[in-house]
């Protein structure tokens, strides 16, 4: 049970991690975005434009994927927690194909 939970804070943390990475780029970029002003011209307004649209899509699609994970990695911690040896045996075959297969290509 405590390598479950241990298991299970690690994942938390490598994702909390990897979305705390993926938002400051986006927040970096506003800051850029916004210290761009003393751009002039039709091209800096086209610039601007541009980059903000695309931080914006970049922030819907962080929600997006955050929600649309958050059932996944549950149903497969709880598959895994309920499961170990089938887990177990089935990451040792894969482990074999994999062998064998790069053992072939030498």
């Amino acid at each position: 049970m405590a390598r479950k939970s241990t298991a299970q804070g690690e994942t938390d943390q490598i994702k909390d991690q990897a979305f705390s990475d993926l938002q400051v780029l986006i927040e970096e970029s506003e800051k850029l975005l916004n210290d761009s002003t003393s751009l002039v011209g039709e091209e800096a307004d086209n610039l601007r434009s541009q980059v903000s649209l695309k931080l914006r899509q970049a922030r819907d699609a962080l929600t997006g994927a955050r929600d649309k994970a958050q059932p996944v990695v549950e149903a497969t911690q709880e598959y895994i927690g309920g499961h170990p040896w089938q887990t177990v045996a089935v990451s040792a075959g894969f482990g074999i194909v994999v062998g064998l297969l790069l053992g072939r290509r030498n």
